[in-house]
């Protein structure tokens, strides 16, 4: 009887250890978002046509608002640029708090859309790239679909096929250094999961499981019968082992995640051009982005009047 028991209890811990439900650690909705992140008001890392301001300033020119349940972040749609300029004024917004193992849902109504635009939701370490990055909605210009992507230190890589994920690999070697700095990336099938078609959907939901061994990005469109009760409104826990099979797995086979990856911020942004979606992305639209990103940047500020945020809320689970 005693081995019965003490076999029970193992077990019982076991599969405590295995269960894959968070507690909510972080909400943030409307108003919340100006306490509970920061507006980066610095120079672009990725060389952007772009001019990050700070908070009184996002304020004052309503690049940044606030109501009780929504959070709105754009860029300037009402100015031409002066060549001389940073660039057109946008927001970057970080969390101030930071996060290991946990969850991250994203719960975005409209996304920045347009020619020049590079919008991006992502978590990334303060020493990077040795903390590492991971990107879960980005893109640029309009092309969809969406595609998530990890940045790491050297000696990280993931396998090119045979994942349990919904996507397909388009790039497998993490390392910053290699590759122009590609990331090992997954694409995902559904066009609506980014740009024009995520937002004449009603947008969606993001979501982001990370521990010690894998990382997973879950995309659901607004109105798919199959998004998971818990992330569809946020409550007190959520249970990732019910969500389904991942957008994006990225596993320790050829990487060390917990090497690679550190305490993260989440980072939310908007910029033009630079290193993604300059040349040669720009040309390759779809839609035929006319002359060269920075002059149309400079020179058309109404193609930004779709160029915003809005941000239903982000919850973390931790």
């Amino acid at each position: 009887m005693r081995s019965t028991a003490a076999l029970f209890a193992v077990s019982t811990l076991v599969s405590s250890a295995l269960a894959a439900t968070y507690p909510l650690k972080d909400s943030f909705v409307g108003q919340g978002f100006l306490s509970g992140f920061s507006h980066q008001a610095i120079p672009d890392p990725t060389h952007g046509r772009v001019n990050y301001v700070d908070q009184p300033t996002a304020l004052a020119q309503n690049l940044s608002f606030a109501t009780d349940n929504t959070f709105i972040m754009r860029a300037d749609s009402f100015s031409v640029v002066d060549p001389s300029a940073p660039g057109r004024n946008s927001v970057r917004i970080q969390s101030n708090n930071q996060y290991t193992t946990h969850v991250s849902v994203y719960d975005i109504r409209h996304m920045p859309q347009g020619c020049g635009t590079w919008p991006a939701a992502w978590e990334l370490g303060q020493n990077w790239p040795a903390q590492g990055e991971v990107d879960i909605l980005e893109g640029t210009n309009d092309i969809e679909p969406n595609q998530s992507t990890l940045h790491t230190s050297a000696n990280c890589a993931m396998p090119a096929s045979g994942l349990a994920q919904s996507g397909k690999a388009v790039t497998t070697d993490c390392d910053v250094a290699a590759n122009g700095n590609a990331g090992c990336g997954v694409q995902a099938t559904a066009p609506n999961s980014y740009g024009k078609s995520f937002n004449g959907a009603g947008g969606g939901f993001y979501a982001m499981e990370r521990t010690s061994t894998f990382i997973k990005v879950w995309f659901w469109s607004r109105n798919d019968p199959t998004v998971p009760a818990d992330v569809k409104t946020a409550g007190a826990t959520v249970n990732t082992d019910a969500w389904g099979t991942p957008e994006a797995l990225f596993v320790n086979d050829q990487c060390d995640i917990n090497a690679h990856f550190g305490p993260h911020n989440i980072v939310i942004n908007l910029t033009f051009c630079g290193d993604w979606a300059g040349l040669p992305q720009f040309y390759n639209t779809l839609g035929n982005c006319p002359g060269t990103c920075n002059d149309f940047v400079n020179n058309n500020p109404s193609a930004f009047n779709d160029a915003f945020w809005d941000i239903a809320g982000v919850h973390v689970y931790e």
